[in-house]
């Protein structure tokens, strides 16, 4: 297999030549932090004490500040969706809040007191018969990578764990609507559970730890055989949604959601990448930056960024892939 990725010489050029560092260094401290972390290597004196700065000034102090007193946000765990405690903390997690701090820990733990379901999952659900369903994979995959990013490494992620190598599908990966009778795996779910998986893996846990590489082998492959956002039955594009600039995801997959993955994963290039990186690549506006093309419907704590401006979530995802894929022949 051909592991070079072409692209054009003026593509190449504009990549290397007019990407605005210090633009992304003027934003919030959370995307300083992880430029020094992942596009300038800064040595770890800078990161600790730009990471220290998160709960305390910009947006992770607005997130914790949004905490109630009984340690849910919104009105508990999943309800509104987006200001509820499990995105809140999955914003936090994302936005690499320390792994330390006790707000986002205790919230965690809560998790696992309140809300594991009759098949050991996480439901969050208080009506029976949902409960008596089973639980939401997707939302498995994102517990288990919250509590390995907070380090709350309680009994239950065992069970989760199991559920998840469990319920892998034929194809290669997972499909929250399982108890329906789906029999496709869904790009959605799969990118949660590949999430936690490798989140899990970060804590140096060994758990299961063969079996979850041989799963996380086989789900890669599955997004691979759909060039990350094609129909495996017509080629053609699943969901033009799949294209667009989005940050948060939430629950919903999309290709720069997927190549970051991949690049955190170390998956080596793959010929089945390129369109879903030159899609990415043609979206770098004239100023060199990449746009907030649009967000998921629903409450939100407040907008870090606004739609249809530059953004440097965006652009900082893209860069670090970028960077990961390096080795481009110009052509």
């Amino acid at each position: 297999m051909n592991k070079t990725m072409k692209i054009s010489r003026a593509r190449a050029v504009k990549m290397s030549s007019t990407v605005p560092i210090e633009w992304l260094l003027k934003g919030d401290v959370s995307i300083q932090h992880q430029v020094h972390r992942d596009l300038l290597r800064s040595d770890a004196k800078i990161l600790l004490k730009l990471q220290n700065k998160i709960a305390k000034q910009g947006w992770g102090a607005r997130f914790l500040s949004k905490q109630r007193a009984d340690g849910h946000w919104g009105r508990g765990f999943y309800q509104p969706k987006w200001t509820s405690t499990h995105y809140t903390l999955l914003d936090l997690k994302n936005i690499g809040l320390p792994s330390t701090n006790e707000q986002a820990r205790k919230s965690t733990c809560m998790i696992f007191d309140q809300a594991i379901g009759p098949d050991g999952g996480i439901n969050y659900s208080n009506t029976p018969a949902t409960r008596r369903r089973g639980s939401d994979l997707c939302i498995d995959g994102m517990v288990l990578n919250i509590a390995s990013y907070f380090r709350v490494m309680h009994a239950q992620l065992k069970v989760i764990i199991n559920l998840l190598l469990s319920k892998q599908m034929k194809d290669g990966g997972w499909n929250c609507a399982w108890h329906y009778g789906a029999v496709h795996s869904s790009l959605h779910t799969t990118i949660s559970v590949l999430e936690g998986f490798l989140e899990y893996r970060n804590t140096g846990s060994n758990y299961q730890i063969e079996n979850i590489l041989k799963a996380e082998k086989k789900a890669v492959e599955f997004i691979l055989k759909h060039y990350l956002c094609k129909s495996h039955r017509t080629g053609e594009i699943i969901d033009a949604k799949m294209l667009m600039l989005s940050y948060p995801s939430r629950w919903r997959y999309d290709v720069l959601r997927a190549l970051d993955y991949l690049q955190f994963a170390e998956i080596k290039f793959d010929a089945r990448m390129r369109f879903a990186l030159e899609v990415i690549l043609k979206k770098q506006a004239q100023n060199g930056k990449w746009p907030l093309q649009m967000k998921h419907t629903g409450a939100v704590h407040f907008d870090m960024e606004k739609i249809g401006q530059s953004s440097r979530w965006n652009t900082l995802r893209v860069l670090r892939v970028m960077q990961f894929y390096s080795d481009i022949n110009a052509v």
